[in-house]
């Protein structure tokens, strides 16, 4: 036997012997081993992170919470939405200026203080799950959020930030869902021309310090930018990067990627433009042959596909359209091809034309990942608005839209390749009123823009969640619309599954094994 193999049995030995054995059989069997299936539990904590919502001295924003009735949680827990410079307690112990400075922080609960220990009082926190709870802030000084649920209330939890900016650069209705924080992040879609004003939040939950780099590629290929290098996002803090600041020239169609070299962080793209209004641009799915962008609306007057290849291979794409009667190819837009670190637009004009849509890229060929996003704008001349579309993964097990109102919510649900039936609940109201839900089917290669169940006896807003029942995969989004002064304000939420539920393998000491 080989020297160096003795040391190496020996440790796996003991390192069974402390932790055990996973011993799984099937019952009833004679002989052998049978693994048992993998129990779906639901997860016991979720991280949620909003960026700051507007540099506007009239944006008002809107915060909705929801968390889904999710079985086997038990009846603890608790979720919370605070500002992201609130540290947590263990950091304060260590942190000599935070001690000093709670001693002179508002004892009656002034300024947003609760009285009792300095800290600022959350800005949401849910009571129960099934019901959505709001809040609200006003102005440009609205801080980014970092939201944690635990126990009964993570399995789903969604947070939805919805702000409206009646006026100035970058007015409309700007939407997001909260999200997790990760380490890597693709946003094609952004730009930095003249009347473009895009900045990448960078938002740390963390009680140490993350460093994240910020790559940007125009269409013909990287661009060199050493302060987009080691950007340092404090712990419990946001950062905006205006992206014009990391490069000289401006671009009118840029893939921004984020990577995180130490720590996580949650990264979106605010995009202001002076005349179209703005949005976010939330992160495209994972590099992928095949993608989804679902829920175009049908009166969009402009729709602008952007897509980049990661990798060192070209991609071409065939472009279709998911329509309500079946799947149709755009006119003079049929394959897309995309070079290798490159950034591809292409305007697809008034692609839906009146109708429900989605776009689906699929490989005309060899199969190269890539990564997309849809910019849309409704309206015309003076009376326009914009958001965006990025690619998404399917709604898998269940997802949840929260802050939807009896007016101006659109569900949209397309099923790209087998026909599937799915199950759509509207929560009870944040003020009241009783949960309903309602079955659709969705045929093969089609989109439908599906009424929405509302809550009867609504009050206050509600929330959606979509749970395919049968079928092949579904993609889904939901647009928010609030008219103003004749300008179509809108943003839309892609709908990818809310990862409430973790599997987690059966397994049961046996230490006879050392035995054998």
């Amino acid at each position: 036997m080989n020297r160096t193999t003795v040391p190496l049995i020996a440790g796996v030995a003991a390192l069974v012997a402390v932790t055990g054995f996973a011993s799984m059989s099937e019952p009833g069997a004679s002989g052998g081993t049978t693994a048992k299936a993998a129990a779906q539990l639901p997860v016991e904590r979720t991280s949620l992170l909003c960026p700051a919502p507007s540099t506007s001295d009239i944006a008002e924003t809107a915060y909705t919470s929801f968390t889904p009735v999710t079985k086997d949680t038990g009846t603890s827990g608790k979720a919370e939405l605070v500002a992201a410079g609130e540290q947590s307690t263990d950091a304060k112990k260590d942190d000599k200026d935070n001690k000093d400075n709670k001693k002179d922080s508002g004892k009656d609960g002034k300024d947003g203080k609760d009285g009792k220990d300095g800290k600022e009082k959350p800005v949401l926190t849910p009571k129960e799950p099934g019901k959505p709870v709001t809040g609200e802030a006003s102005g440009a000084e609205s801080p980014a959020l970092v939201g944690t649920a635990e126990g009964r209330f993570a399995p789903g939890w969604a947070v939805q930030q919805t702000t409206e900016v009646e006026a100035g650069d970058g007015r409309g209705l700007l939407g997001l869902a909260c999200s997790a924080p990760d380490t890597d992040f693709w946003f094609p879609g952004a730009g930095t021309a003249k009347e473009r004003t895009d900045y990448v939040h960078l938002t740390n939950p963390d009680d140490s310090a993350a460093v994240a780099d910020i790559e940007l590629y125009g269409t013909d290929g990287a661009l060199k930018s050493a302060v987009g290098e080691g950007v340092k996002i404090p712990a419990h803090s946001s950062e905006a990067v205006l992206l014009s600041t990391l490069i000289d020239e401006p671009q009118t169609d840029l893939t921004v990627h984020v990577t995180v070299r130490s720590g996580r962080v949650a990264a979106a793209v605010q995009s202001l433009d002076d005349t179209l209004g703005g949005d976010w641009l939330t992160a495209s799915a994972a590099p992928a042959g095949s993608l989804v962008l679902p829920g175009i609306p049908k009166d969009a007057t402009s729709v602008r596909l952007v897509a980049f290849v990661p990798g060192e291979a070209d991609a071409d794409l065939k472009v279709r359209l998911a329509s309500p009667t079946g799947t149709i190819t755009p006119a003079g837009h049929e394959t897309l091809h995309v070079k290798a670190g490159m950034t591809a637009a292409v305007d697809l004009g008034d692609v839906t034309r009146g109708e429900a849509g989605s776009l689906l890229l699929t490989p005309t060929g060899r199969s190269t990942p890539v990564v997309a996003a849809l910019r849309v704008v409704r309206g015309k001349g003076d009376a326009q608005e914009t958001a965006f579309i990025p690619a998404t993964g399917p709604v898998g097990a269940r997802a949840t839209a929260a802050d939807n109102r009896s007016k101006g919510s659109t569900l949209s649900l397309v099923a790209p390749g087998r026909s599937a039936k799915v199950k759509v609940t509207a929560s009870a109201g944040s003020g009241g009123g009783t949960a309903v839900s309602k079955t659709y089917t969705i045929k093969g290669g089609t989109t439908q823009n599906v009424q929405a169940p509302v809550p009867s006896g609504l009050k206050g807003t509600y929330a959606l969640t979509v749970e395919p029942l049968s079928g092949g995969p579904v993609h889904a989004s939901r647009m928010l619309e609030a008219a103003e002064d004749g300008v179509p304000m809108f943003t839309v939420q892609t709908l990818p599954d809310d990862r409430g539920t973790v599997k987690v393998p059966v397994a049961e000491q046996d230490l006879s094994v050392l035995q054998k």
